[in-house]
């Protein structure tokens, strides 16, 4: 407590923003007084169970008798207990600071549907089979000159791109733009968020992000509060940005790449590597490899959790679209990177940067320490394009939200790996999602049949 106080004190601290991530990966919180603060540490404070209870519309979910959050509770407070190792200042507010919070039950047991939670518990076991779990992000997103007012005036059509034109790795236009990538390399870095590269893609006014790596729950910290922080900074520069799938049909698609690796329970030896292999792969990091292939189709649902995820998932659009692997293979689900003692790792390209980075992250270690506990053998590397791969090699990825939502759910394995509390209420939250979207009239569906048929 004394050397909170020394840091609110010695930063000039007044003004304290406690946050909770929800099921889609947003950011619900409040500002609290610093006393507040004070009291809250010592005893927790009380945050109302629904951020666990709607969706990212804040409408709640119809039918959640089989969860633990629903209309038969109330919906009542319940406690949350800040996390100190969370603290960073927020370079573009004056005077505020921001911190993390956990949530629990009322018998003070981790609330098992809150995805840092779940995380946290995969972690754990991690640990105790004696890895230090790594792991890093990067995003793609599409910067606009719109405002959230503008964005539903013109009813998402007919946008103002950042930049027009197809232009990757342009560093004409990232230098046009200078002002908002150096407030954004300046901004982050200050926030504790470390940068290690950005970048102009492919498309109008996108760019990828690539995160520096951390420990696994620390990583995922960053990731998610990227995010926001990106949505935050682009405000004051009169931009708003998306971190959609694919937010135009005619467009690449935006990933959320997450690059893997176990450690020893010191942080000092790279378990992934060995010098002997051909491949520098470990037969550890193959055991971890195959888990996750073994589980990508069950686990798809927490790495694409939204109807949009799937458009990205197509032939050629730098997306997989099966249960594959290969060495530096950027058309695979799980390109394997060997890249020395420090930085041989396993790159996850399922996930969009419209990913819950707590759920994706989750998924990818538990299936991993799946494969280890059961000494999986990965098969061999696919090289070629895996778009044509053999599907008795590499099965297809799910199709569509509910083919995804449907594999999870009837996995015993993954109820084994994550728990049954939590694989309930996340499919309650993805079946909700499938039943608002199939009472939609679409403009595709307008254009198609309005006229004609």
């Amino acid at each position: 407590m004394e050397n909170i106080r020394q840091y609110i004190e010695q930063n000039n601290i007044r003004k304290i923003k406690l946050g909770v991530f929800d099921i889609d990966g947003v950011l619900r919180g409040k500002y609290v007084s610093v006393d507040k603060f004070y009291s809250s540490i010592e005893k927790g404070f009380g945050f109302c169970e629904v951020i666990f209870g709607w969706d990212s519309g804040d409408e709640l979910y119809a039918d959640t008798s089989n969860t633990v959050i629903g209309p038969q509770t109330g919906y009542p407070d319940t406690l949350a207990k800040i996390d100190i190792d969370t603290a960073r200042i927020v370079p573009w507010e004056p005077d505020t600071a921001i911190f993390i919070t956990d949530m629990y039950t009322r018998e003070g047991e981790p609330l098992e549907v809150s995805p840092r939670q779940v995380l946290q518990k995969v972690i754990r076991e991690a640990k105790s089979l004696g890895f230090q779990p790594f792991m890093s992000s990067e995003y793609e997103y599409f910067f606009f000159r719109e405002t959230p007012d503008s964005i539903r005036e013109k009813n998402y059509h007919n946008l103002t791109p950042l930049t027009p034109g197809m232009f990757g790795y342009s560093i004409v236009r990232a230098s046009g733009v200078s002002d908002l990538i150096h407030d954004i390399i300046d901004q982050m870095n200050a926030y504790d968020i470390p940068i290690e590269g950005i970048h102009t893609e492919t498309g109008p006014g996108v760019y990828e992000t690539a995160i520096a790596y951390d420990s696994a729950l620390r990583a995922a910290d960053k990731s998610a509060l990227f995010k926001t922080a990106m949505k935050e900074i682009a405000s004051h520069h009169n931009l708003i940005v998306t971190f959609m799938a694919k937010w135009r049909g005619d467009l690449p698609g935006c990933s959320g790449h997450v690059h893997q690796s176990l450690w020893d329970d010191e942080g000092k030896t790279n378990l992934f590597y060995n010098e002997q292999d051909a491949h520098h792969m470990s037969d550890l990091m193959g055991y971890y490899l195959a888990g996750q292939l073994h589980l990508m189709r069950a686990l798809t649902v927490m790495m694409a959790p939204t109807i949009n995820s799937y458009k990205r998932l197509v032939p050629g659009a730098w997306a997989p679209t099966t249960a594959s692997w290969g060495i530096e293979n950027r058309t695979a689900a799980l390109r394997a990177i060997p890249a020395g003692e420090k930085s041989t790792r396993l790159e996850c390209r399922l996930p969009g940067a419209d990913v819950n980075p707590y759920l994706a992250m989750a998924a990818m270690l538990a299936a991993g320490l799946y494969g280890i506990k059961h000494k999986m053998e990965p098969p061999e590397p696919w090289n070629q394009n895996a778009y044509t791969a053999p599907d008795h090699l590499f099965p297809d990825l799910p199709k569509n939200l509910e083919e995804a939502t449907t594999l999870f759910k009837e996995s015993d394995v993954v109820r084994e790996i994550l728990g049954s509390v939590f694989v309930d209420h996340y499919v309650a939250t993805r079946e909700w999602e499938i039943n608002r979207f199939q009472q939609a009239v679409t403009d595709w569906e307008l254009a198609r049949y309005f006229e004609v048929i």
